[in-house]
C-alpha cells in the first residue's frame, strides 16, 4: 500500500500524485519491494530491516540517499493481551524525495503539529517522524502506568494468576521499550554527529538537540516505571506467598481446634453415651451438656493456641 504526501505552503497534505516528494509504503508487496530495490536502489537488507521488529536503530549512507532505521511502539490491539510490542520503521532521504517504509497501517503523522509549519523541507519531516515516535513511547508509558494501577486495585481483592500474568507482560513490555528508546538515542547521536554529511542545517541541528533531550527524558521515565513495576512484582509475589501462608495457618488452627472435639465425639459415641447417661438425666439434657462441653473444649483449645501465637 502506498500513500503520497506533499509539502504545500509549509503544510503536509495527502495527495494522489505518484510523483509527490513523500511516499509512505505500508507493508510493501513483492512488486513494491522490487520497485524500491530496483528503481530507487534501496539496499535489500536495509529494506528488510525496516520491517524487522528486532532490528536495531541505525543510520547508513548510500550513494544516492541516507537510510535511517528507528524504533517505534506498535499499535496495540486486544489480541496483544497486555503486551506492548515494538516495530521498526525505515526512512530513506534522497535529495528531492523521502521514502518511508513500515509494517503496520497506522497514521505516522500527528495531525495536530506534525503537518504544519514545515520550514525545513524533507529533512525536517524526517526529524518530526522520529519525534513522533518518542511522543508515542511517552503516551504508551502513561497508559501502561494507568493499567498497572488498575491491576493493583484488582489484586488487592483477588489471588487470581491472571492479573499477575498481566503485570508480568506489562513489565516485559517496559523492558522492550527501554531497549528501543535507548537504540533511538544512539541513532539521534549519530544523526547529530553526521548532520553536515546528511545535509542538515543549523535549525535542524537545534531540532536534533531538542530531540535528544526528549528521548533522554523518555528513557528516564520508562526506566523509573520499569524499576517500580519490577519492585511491585516482587512485592506482589511476596504478598501472595504471605497470604497463602496465612491461609494455611488458619486451616491448621481449625484442624487443631476440631481435633479434640473429634476425639471426644469418637470416644463417647452417641449410642454409648445414651447408655451412660440413662437413669441420670433425660437424654435431651445430656446431649445439650455434651454439645456445651464440646464448645468449651474447642474454645479452650483456641485460647491456648492464641496465647502461643499460633492463631
Amino acid at each position: 500500500m502506498r500513500r503520497y504526501f506533499e509539502i504545500v505552503d509549509g503544510r503536509l497534505s495527502a495527495t494522489d500524485d505518484e510523483n509527490s516528494h513523500i511516499v509512505v509504503f505500508v507493508n510493501p508487496s513483492e512488486a513494491e519491494r522490487l520497485y524500491l530495490v530496483g528503481e530507487l536502489n534501496l539496499d535489500e537488507h536495509t529494506l528488510s530491516s525496516a520491517l524487522d521488529p528486532d532490528e536495531l536503530s541505525r543510520v547508513e549512507f548510500e550513494p544516492e540517499h541516507v537510510a535511517v532505521i528507528f524504533k517505534r511502539p506498535r499499535h496495540y490491539s486486544e489480541n496483544d493481551d497486555f503486551l506492548f510490542r515494538i516495530c521498526s520503521m525505515g526512512l530513506y532521504l534522497f535529495k528531492d524525495r523521502l521514502i518511508a517504509v513500515l509494517s503496520d497501517d497506522i497514521s505516522i503523522f500527528d495531525k495536530g503539529k506534525d503537518v504544519s509549519n514545515i520550514a525545513g523541507g524533507l529533512p525536517e519531516v524526517l526529524i518530526r517522524l522520529i519525534a513522533r515516535s518518542i511522543s508515542q513511547f511517552l503516551g504508551h508509558i502513561r497508559v501502561i502506568s494507568m493499567v498497572v494501577d488498575e491491576l493493583e486495585k484488582k489484586l488487592e481483592t483477588s489471588m487470581s494468576n491472571k492479573h499477575l500474568m498481566h503485570l508480568f507482560r506489562l513489565s516485559q513490555s517496559m523492558t522492550y521499550y527501554l531497549s528501543a528508546i535507548s537504540s533511538n538515542g544512539v541513532l539521534i547521536d549519530k544523526l547529530r554527529a553526521n548532520s553536515q554529511k546528511i545535509g542538515f542545517t543549523s535549525e535542524h541541528e537545534e531540532q536534533l538537540d531538542d530531540l535528544s533531550v526528549d528521548n533522554t527524558q523518555c528513557f528516564k521515565q520508562a526506566e523509573i516505571y520499569s524499576v517500580i513495576m519490577s519492585g511491585m512484582n516482587d512485592a506482589r509475589a511476596s504478598m501472595v506467598n504471605n497470604n497463602l501462608n496465612m491461609l494455611m495457618k488458619r486451616l491448621t488452627v481449625l484442624s487443631i481446634v476440631f481435633l479434640p472435639l473429634n476425639v471426644i465425639a469418637g470416644v463417647f459415641g452417641m449410642s454409648e453415651y445414651s447408655e451412660f447417661t440413662k437413669g441420670i438425666m433425660p437424654w435431651q439434657y445430656a446431649y445439650f451438656l455434651f454439645f456445651v462441653g464440646l464448645f468449651v473444649v474447642g474454645y479452650l483449645t483456641y485460647q491456648i493456641l492464641k496465647r502461643t501465637g499460633l492463631d
